[in-house]
């Protein structure tokens, strides 16, 4: 996975998936229905500001809270191509990568700004901020995340499993 030209959106620390996607919305696991809401209440026009491949940066701790796998997917619909962050709440981490949703560890998140324009190597492990012209390091994810990510997330990653299993 590669990212072009995306632009930034930054949040503080402690991004609970309460203002990734509000529990007043859960009656619903429409995706597209969760989309229209991602952080309203972080930013009431977020989501009229925002487009589909822009990235989300943050501090420590995003999607902490409660586990709802609603927000990843909100995020995701919404056109969120990914999040980097400092730290991630341990099951906001796998439920992103689950739902396909990249997201990336990286400690210099204080020196990107909101408007910044950026590009993430996957493979290679680096985050370039074209407007800053600076490359950030980040340790590359595994393999088989990359792979979850590549199919759209663990379900479209086992449904082709076994479909190859089966033409073998």
């Amino acid at each position: 996975m590669s990212t072009e030209n995306a632009k930034v959106w930054k949040f503080g620390d402690n991004i609970d998936t309460d203002l990734i996607i509000a529990a007043r919305y859960l009656s619903t696991s429409n995706p597209e229905a969760l989309a229209q809401h991602v952080m309203e209440d972080a930013d009431p026009e977020f989501v009229n500001k925002m487009q589909a491949g822009d990235i989300i940066v943050a501090g420590e701790n995003f999607g902490c809270g409660s586990s709802r796998e609603h927000a990843p997917i909100a995020l995701k619909t919404a056109g969120i191509q990914a999040v980097v962050a400092k730290s991630f709440a341990r099951i906001f981490y796998r439920n992103a990568f689950n739902m396909g949703l990249p997201i990336f560890e990286l400690d210099e998140t204080d020196e990107i700004d909101e408007g910044d324009t950026l590009k993430i190597d996957m493979q290679k492990g680096e985050i370039i901020n074209e407007t800053k012209d600076k490359i950030y390091k980040f340790t590359p994810i595994p393999p088989f995340m990359q792979e979850l990510i590549a199919s759209g997330g663990l379900i479209n990653y086992a449904k082709e499993e076994i479909k190859r299993k089966s033409a073998s």
